[in-house]
């Protein structure tokens, strides 16, 4: 269900899960129209028809694609029956990171979701979002805006958390790389971790000895937290 929203800039969401009002899509690669640029859905294969399942929104780094999330996560969502989503910035990278402010990317976001609401009866209590990098930053500024939507917040490298509201408690997983020259440690999860710590937030944080990147270890001990 998708409902007019008033307070977009701050990141808050204005759609939830509702009876689906279509047909699920079949099993594969699907782009979804939004206002902006497409969003790439992949529907996990033998999805059982009455399967109500979890939901994972990946939002790709500074100048990628949603292919690149499909790359990172496709086996685990296929492994665990996850319907995957992957948006795709407007710009070179997000919004709320290039313009300081939630805006049209958020609104492609939301389009997106609320397609995929329309054709599944997904799971409302396995709904999370994740990203790389710039796409990790983006995760975490509109997960902790939207804590009530998005139950699980995967964090692959991220470098910042985005102003905007804070809603609800997501559970929080982050890693990085030790030797990452593009987004270093010190400058970035040293410090996103503690502030969440301090916020009250549970992190689940992770160092690994690779760089800029999040290996398939990494990646299969997050999807855990997928459920």
């Amino acid at each position: 269900m998708l409902t007019t929203s008033t307070g977009l800039a701050d990141g808050a969401l204005a759609v939830e899960p509702a009876p689906p009002l279509h047909a699920p899509l079949g099993a594969g690669l699907h782009w979804l129209d939004t206002p902006t640029r497409p969003a790439l859905l992949y529907v996990p294969p033998r999805l059982p028809h009455w399967c109500v399942p979890p939901l994972l929104v990946a939002f790709h780094g500074a100048t990628g694609v949603p292919g690149d999330m499909l790359t990172l996560l496709r086996t685990e969502a296929a492994q665990r029956k996850v319907l995957l989503l992957a948006p795709s910035s407007e710009q070179v990278t997000w919004d709320a990171i290039a313009d300081g402010a939630f805006g049209k990317d958020a609104a492609s976001v939301q389009h997106a979701m609320a397609t995929v609401f329309d054709h599944f009866a997904v799971d409302r209590d396995r709904i999370a979002v994740a990203g790389f990098a710039d796409g990790a930053s983006y995760a975490l500024g509109l997960g902790l805006a939207n804590g009530d939507l998005f139950t699980r917040v995967l964090a692959y490298s991220p470098g910042c958390i985005p102003p905007g509201r804070r809603d609800g408690r997501p559970t929080i997983f982050i890693s990085h790389g030790r030797r990452d020259t593009i987004l270093p440690l010190t400058n970035t999860s040293h410090r996103i971790v503690p502030t969440l710590e301090n916020d009250g937030f549970h992190v689940d944080y992770i160092e690994h000895d690779l760089g800029h990147q999040a290996p398939d270890s990494i990646v299969t001990t997050s999807a855990e937290l997928l459920g």
